[in-house]
């Protein structure tokens, strides 16, 4: 069928974006419906006048936006959930069971249970498998001669390199392959460090941003040590909070590219003055770089890695939000060659966990540019993504707070007074939204009076996203539960 673009490609554009765009219009717009087939690659290449490489890139980009479905050896379809114009027949040339098949296609690519759309903060675009640099690196790492031992404790020596080499160009960090050990994760990476102290962790107090993540707080927990609550201020931990707090502290847990969950970026100051405050009192900095690849028009700011001249910061980094939580692979910077001694060791006698096959696979990802292209790809989408919450949410002000939007992969809202939290998330959750309150962020005791929610925008489909959007803003508006008790 032919598609009827609202205008031509403007000149001076990059042609995938701005065909992208005209694209989303055109399938919105009513013209077609569910099951109906797109032009070929090649012959909408040709009306519209760009490569055919062009057109695949973008057919690829809106499967993933859940806009249509590409079925292999038969081609690209309009996804379920479009407008669709009111017709009774089928599509020429296509027999109506052949019609349903690819209809139910689409349905399982746009979402496996159409009545749940989960939210959850931090989680990234699902379309990771779909990438085929990652499958041209793991075909590669298959065709290799495996050794007959262990992977390495530290991890793959050709992996460790590129992955500081990443960090220096990326990250503004002055390390080697040698400071470089390979974790499963972030928790495991936090794990690892904190019994791998002089001493072990029991017993050790960990300086920890309130609200903050909960999954770091459980791990620091579980490996003996005592997380204790600092507040937020102005883009991240409060330093001047921590200067004044008392006992001792082994160690400052912080996420200050994006403060997790209020977003936010500590200052170059503030950062300056945690390296002191580290310095004079013998601490460590647990620098968690979570989602610093991920910036929407805000300057990168250093990470405080880079401003160490001590060894007192262990950068934490993971895979997990940049490529996919199922590969359960990160890595520590560990400039302390102490400390970095002691979690070798610790390593060793437990094993490295990160499969030495992903290992090979991921070094070819990073040496053959994929993953810088996968970054470029998902941060144009993960940029769109945010438009659409920023517009979704542009008239909740000044009552509702929207924070967090610049940079990562997730939203928070936050308000005083009513409505409750927990009765928003109730109610969305019947509506088949889940996402969570921003109150299970806070160390228990120490939950604000500030209600709010805090929701993921890499995951869900631009369809998905937008229904949902719509459902938060509703709920936030319910008469029933957004009246002020005052």
């Amino acid at each position: 069928m032919n598609l009827i673009l609202a205008e031509a490609l403007t000149p001076g554009r990059g042609a995938r974006e701005d065909l992208t765009e005209l694209l989303r219009a055109a399938l919105l717009s009513g013209q077609v419906q569910a099951g109906d087939p797109l032009p070929s690659t090649r012959v909408l290449a040709q009306s519209v006048r760009v490569s055919r490489s062009t057109v695949v890139s973008v057919y690829e980009d809106l499967a993933g936006e859940g806009y249509v479905t590409c079925i292999p050896g038969s081609g690209t379809y309009v996804a379920e959930g479009l407008p669709a114009r009111r017709s009774t027949h089928t599509t020429p040339g296509r027999p109506a069971a052949a019609e349903r098949r690819v209809r139910g296609a689409a349905a399982a690519v746009a979402s496996s249970d159409p009545r749940t759309i989960n939210l959850s903060p931090g989680s990234p675009d699902t379309s990771f498998h779909r990438n085929r640099d990652w499958a041209a690196a793991w075909n590669h790492a298959l065709k290799q001669d495996l050794p007959a031992f262990p992977p390495p404790p530290a991890g793959d020596p050709a992996l460790r390199e590129l992955i500081s080499q990443h960090l220096r160009s990326a990250r503004g960090i002055d390390c080697t392959a040698e400071h470089i050990i390979v974790t499963a994760g972030t928790s495991d990476g936090l794990a690892l460090v904190l019994n791998s102290q002089s001493g072990g962790a029991s017993g050790l107090r960990i300086a920890t941003e309130n609200p903050g993540y909960p999954a770091a707080r459980r791990v620091i927990t579980a490996s003996g040590a005592i997380p204790v609550p600092i507040p937020v201020r102005d883009g991240g931990m409060d330093i001047q909070a921590l200067k004044l707090a008392r006992g001792r502290f082994a160690g400052a847990l912080i996420t200050p590219c994006h403060q997790y969950p209020l977003g936010g970026r500590l200052p170059v100051t503030a950062r300056l003055e945690l390296l002191a405050w580290a310095s004079e009192t013998g601490a460590r900095i647990l620098e968690d770089d979570y989602d610093s690849e991920f910036r929407h028009g805000a300057p990168a700011l250093p990470a405080i890695a880079s401003l160490d001249r001590e060894g007192r910061v262990v950068l934490i980094g993971s895979y997990s939000k940049t490529l996919t939580p199922w590969l359960r692979c990160g890595y520590l910077v560990i400039a302390d060659p102490d400390l970095r001694a002691r979690a070798i060791h610790l390593r060793e006698a437990l094993g490295q966990p990160v499969s030495g096959m992903l290992q090979l696979a991921l070094a070819r990802f990073l040496e053959s540019g994929g993953l810088r292209r996968h970054l470029v790809r998902t941060g144009r989408a993960y940029a769109h993504r945010r438009n659409l919450v920023l517009a979704a949410s542009s008239h909740l002000a000044p009552r509702f707070r929207l924070d967090g939007t610049e940079g990562g992969l997730h939203a928070t809202i936050s308000w005083d007074g009513a409505p409750e939290a927990g009765l928003v998330v109730a109610r969305l959750a019947e509506r088949g939204i889940q996402l969570v309150s921003l109150r299970q962020y806070s160390h228990e005791g120490t939950n604000s009076r500030r209600n709010g929610i805090v929701f993921g925008y890499g995951a869900p489909t631009d369809l998905q996203l937008r229904r949902a959007l719509d459902e938060i803003v509703t709920a936030l508006h319910v008469p029933e539960i957004a009246r002020d008790p005052r």
